[in-house]
């Protein structure tokens, strides 16, 4: 068994060990909080395993066959995950006050009443967790078009400015579909833009929900002067790097796969092949200055990387202007406390020496289709060439 086989393994086991504890915990904290009654009980035993389990199934129903079933299972999955993480964050702050209140006694419950605090404690924790993920749908259903400014002090050519539509994370697939594509192509489409950068996490886990709807037909109606060019991330990997390209590259995406192009003799364009590389496969991206040997500096030059890793290496390598995604800033706060604490810019702008960075929190979704504390997003970068820079 190779070692990529084996670091797959565990990564899974891990993922189902931790699943599967925060389930076991909400789920005896919501049995506990319940009458004893057989009625009531046996029913939300059953609710509960089918939405701690929905995801997996559908997943695994998935690869057989794409129906209505494997539909459902994964949206009641996908829901779920926001549920957990909400009822999760509840329970532990009541059972974090329970502990305060046992060694302070602030506030003694009499033993006739501990059962009616339990109930209502319950009812609270759950409508809490169901306004939150509720909400996080309606903030995930209305992207916003974000414009940033960028000056470049580098001649492009004879072009004095450049509009960039930049999308990442789309995450097409079963919980993305038509209409939630065709919002994305409306909005860059209104920016009219010279360039389109989708910036990796295009399709997935599957590909097939893709094919079955015919979402690259969708693609094929972005409209910009230069084309969409794209690189990839790690759910391409997670469902075929291979096929996802294919099928991007059949309608009107260019993918940039360790790649430079020079596009109009005003700019560079580099994508990176995504960091995930040699954890689906045998192989390694190239090293970054290798990557740019044949890049006239001279010139702008832009890069998409999905990952926002190491970016000293661009600053290094003479980029101009870096664009990333991959974070969703946590997509349900507060997760993105720890996406700030792992990387160097989890959303937004920053700039470093003459490099330009920007990380898009994403417009799809993974997991639950709820965001809290981000809002979807197509970034409208306005590229000015030629200004300089007061440092």
């Amino acid at each position: 068994m190779d070692t990529r086989t084996v670091n797959f393994i565990i990564f899974i086991s891990v993922v189902l060990a931790i699943h599967g504890s925060v389930n076991f915990y909400i789920g005896l904290r919501g049995w506990q909080a319940l009458p004893g009654n057989p009625y009531i009980r046996i029913p939300y035993l059953v609710i509960f395993i089918t939405c701690a389990l929905s995801y997996m199934a559908g997943r695994v129903l998935e690869r057989v066959t794409i129906c209505a079933a494997s539909d459902l299972l994964i949206w009641i999955g996908s829901f779920w995950f926001g549920m957990m993480l909400y009822l999760f964050i509840g329970i532990v702050f009541c059972d974090l006050l329970r502990l305060a209140n046992w060694i302070a006694g602030v506030v003694p419950v009499p033993s006739g009443r501990y059962d009616r605090v339990k109930s209502i404690a319950a009812v609270s924790v759950t409508a809490a967790a169901c306004s939150a993920v509720f909400a996080g749908w309606l903030n995930a259903m209305n992207p916003r078009i974000n414009t940033i400014a960028v000056d470049i002090p580098k001649r492009a050519g004879g072009r004095g400015s450049l509009d960039i539509a930049l999308v990442t994370d789309l995450h097409l697939g079963t919980m993305i579909k038509n209409a939630r594509l065709q919002k994305m192509v409306d909005m860059v489409n209104v920016i009219r833009p010279d360039l389109i950068l989708l910036c990796g996490d295009i399709v997935d886990e599957d590909l097939e929900p893709v094919i079955k709807n015919n979402l690259g037909q969708l693609l094929c109606t972005l409209r910009s002067r230069y084309g969409v060019f794209a690189v990839t991330g790690n759910h391409e990997y997670i469902g075929g790097v291979d096929n996802a390209c294919r099928y991007l590259s059949k309608h009107g995406v260019r993918m940039l796969r360790d790649e430079a192009v020079l596009i109009d003799n005003c700019f560079n364009l580099v994508g990176r092949e995504d960091a995930s590389i040699s954890q689906f496969t045998s192989g390694r991206r190239k090293p970054l200055d290798a990557v740019m040997g044949n890049v006239d500096r001279r010139l702008p030059v832009i890069m998409m990387d999905h990952q926002p890793l190491r970016l000293s290496a661009a600053e290094k390598n003479g980029v101009d202007l870096q664009v990333s995604g991959h974070t969703h800033h946590g997509q349900l706060w507060p997760a993105s406390i720890i996406t700030n604490i792992i990387y160097e810019v989890s959303y937004g702008y920053r700039r470093s020496g003459s490099t330009n960075y920007y990380v898009s929190c994403g417009f799809g979704t993974w997991g639950p289709p709820s965001r809290l504390g981000t809002r979807p997003e197509v970034v409208h970068i306005q590229l000015r060439f030629g200004k300089q820079i007061a440092q």
